[in-house]
């Protein structure tokens, strides 16, 4: 049985290792030492709960990183509780709601799969969905044909979406 468990670790840590490794970094806003540790319960959930890996609940990458995720909001809500009183004169800004911390975690993970996209593919998105641009006005900043943003956007969308499956997102 131990073997059994040693090969699941080892293969999970191969084929999800960096990716995870990758999405705690970001959850960890960069904190790498804090990030190993994140990847470290991770994978120590997925060894004690092989039984959540199962693929008719979903992708072993999506668990892995939703696994992560609450492990990261998990560990900063203990950090923030535990600060101690700190005397200034400035207000203090309120710590960011569990809703702004899954915004920010899906635009990390979004722009990691835009990442992913070729320079043309990121461009169009980037005007016409971040910019809010229009298709014409797409067109006249990026210099190509209506049309061509038009299908550009359309095979764009496309990579975005098999780029956020790869990555295990679902939705």
């Amino acid at each position: 049985m131990e073997n059994q468990d040693a090969e699941l670790l080892r293969a999970l840590q191969d084929e999800h290792g960096d990716a995870l490794f990758a999405h705690a970094v970001r959850l960890s806003g960069g904190d790498r030492q804090r990030a190993e540790d994140l990847v470290q319960e991770t994978l120590l959930r997925a060894w004690r709960h092989p039984e959540s890996l199962d693929l008719q609940r979903g992708t072993v990458r999506s668990w892995l990183f939703t696994t992560a995720r609450n492990l990261a909001i998990d560990a900063w809500r203990r950090r923030s509780v535990r600060v101690g009183e700190v005397v200034t004169d400035m207000i203090p800004e309120p710590p960011p709601s569990a809703d702004e911390a899954d915004r920010a975690v899906e635009a990390w993970t979004v722009a990691e799969a835009l990442g992913r996209l070729s320079q043309s593919h990121r461009e169009v998105l980037v005007e016409c969905f971040y910019q809010g641009r229009s298709v014409a006005e797409a067109a006249a900043r990026l210099g190509v044909p209506p049309g061509t943003v038009k299908s550009r956007t359309h095979y764009a969308l496309r990579s975005l979406r098999m780029a956020l499956d790869e990555m295990g997102v679902t939705g």
